[in-house]
This record gives C-alpha cells, sequence and structure tokens, in this order.
C-alpha cells in the first residue's frame, strides 16, 4: 500500500496508516460484494424472482453508496483508495460468484460475504478505535448495524424456503 498523505484532520498519519490498510481491505471486499449482488440481481430465476430481484438491487444501492464512503474515508485519512480489479481481487475477503441462478444459493452468499464484510468492519473499528478516529468508528458502527439487520433478514429468508 502507498505511504500516507498528511491528513490535515488532526490525526497522525503514522497512527492511521492501519486504518487506511484495513479500510481498503473492506473497500475491496465492498466492490466484490457489490458486483455480487449485481450478478444475483441480474440471473435470479425461481419462485422468489420478483422478491429478490428487488432486495438484490436495494442492497447493491446500499453497497454503492458505502463503497464511494469508505474511498472518501480513506482519502479524508490521507491515503489511496484502491481502485482498478486487480486491487480488488488480490485484497478482497470474499471471492467473486458467477453464473448463480438459484434463490438458496444467492441467499447463502450473500450471508457469507456479509459475515466477511461485518468481521473486517469490526477490526477496521478496532483500529480506528486505537486512534481515536471517531470518525471512521460513526461511518464502521452505523453500516455494522445495517449489516446486521441483512443478515437477520436473509437468514430469516432461507429459513422459509
Amino acid at each position: 500500500m502507498e505511504k500516507i498523505r498528511e491528513n490535515n484532520i488532526g490525526l497522525e498519519n503514522k497512527a492511521t496508516t492501519a486504518v487506511v490498510e484495513k479500510l481498503n481491505t473492506l473497500l475491496a471486499t465492498y466492490q466484490v460484494y457489490y458486483q455480487n449482488l449485481r450478478g444475483f440481481h441480474w440471473n435470479i430465476e425461481g419462485e422468489n424472482f420478483f422478491t429478490l430481484h428487488a432486495k438484490f438491487e436495494e442492497l447493491y444501492t446500499a453497497a454503492q453508496q458505502m463503497i464511494d464512503t469508505i474511498a472518501e474515508r480513506i482519502l479524508t485519512l490521507g491515503g489511496t483508495p484502491l481502485h482498478t480489479f486487480a486491487d480488488y481481487m488480490k485484497h478482497a475477503a470474499i471471492k467473486a460468484a458467477k453464473n448463480v441462478r438459484s434463490d438458496k444459493e444467492s441467499v447463502a452468499t450473500l450471508i457469507e460475504n456479509i459475515q466477511a464484510i461485518v468481521a473486517l468492519e469490526r477490526e477496521a473499528l478496532k483500529a480506528a478505535e486505537e486512534t481515536e478516529d471517531e470518525g471512521t468508528v460513526d461511518m464502521l458502527a452505523g453500516d455494522i448495524k445495517a449489516k446486521e439487520k441483512d443478515l437477520w433478514m436473509l437468514r430469516a429468508f432461507l429459513k422459509r424456503n
């Protein structure tokens, strides 16, 4: 990863290096998650098509917003957000899903993806707390809460099948 530039928000650059690295891993993972959601949205088939097609669109729209928020936070901290597909695939904590069409497989994959994202967010949140980076803590805490709700809803969906 690149050297951290001056951040001008009162945090020591040396202290924010670990936060930026963790946020870049989160960013890469979110990009793969976003693309997985797009694929599920486009390719879903079966009796739950209408329900999941709409849900996947809701989730990828939220993911797109979070991707931008994470990248801008990295910049605020003096870092450079990863921005190539090669970097995303190299640093992401999840794999790209290909040709998934079934409701159960797509939802099960999403659960795994979101669990990985929440784990990364908790690691980054801990690093941010250690550097007294309240802005990053706030950003991550809100998303963790939203992702925990997504996990609950997706698990409930799988139980009805």
